[in-house]
């Protein structure tokens, strides 16, 4: 049988968790390929939709990488950004997909290692989780 690899979407403030992903990539930092990075002009812009709409085209984890907590350059993005992950995680539990498959993380543009470490880290987090029930539905429909 065939290793489950996960698709894993990182939606990345420009600021610094998008700089902190190039940083890993210019150092030479590996990550697990099959992370997909959508960078965002701020975490805050990242709405529930948006998570929900990943796992519905067939994410299997979603993480939201914004500033670190009061560095935010848009204020509080990265704050506003943090609640709409908890509530995106009680909606999964509810629902029975699992609000583990959604997470926040906070990082400043010069931590390319944590970055890379964060990306692995999740990814066999959701390895470990297995398929995203929704998305195997979406990828049998089509």
């Amino acid at each position: 049988m065939e290793k489950f690899e996960p698709v894993i979407v990182a939606f990345c403030c420009h600021y610094c968790a998008y700089t902190a992903a190039d940083m890993a990539g210019s150092q030479r930092l590996s990550y697990p390929p099959n992370v997909k990075i959508i960078r965002v002009p701020c975490s805050g812009k990242v709405d529930a939709i948006h998570i929900l709409k990943a796992f519905e085209k067939g994410a299997d984890g979603v993480y939201v990488a914004g500033c670190l907590e009061g560095d935010c350059h848009f204020k509080n993005g990265n704050v506003r950004a943090a609640r709409r992950v908890v509530y995106v995680q009680k909606l999964l539990d509810q629902i029975g997909v699992g609000g583990e498959r959604v997470g926040m993380v906070n990082l400043s543009a010069g931590m390319g290692e944590r970055f890379a470490e964060i990306a692995r880290q999740f990814t066999e987090k959701i390895r470990e989780l297995g398929p995203n029930p929704v998305g195997t539905i979406t990828r049998l429909a089509s």
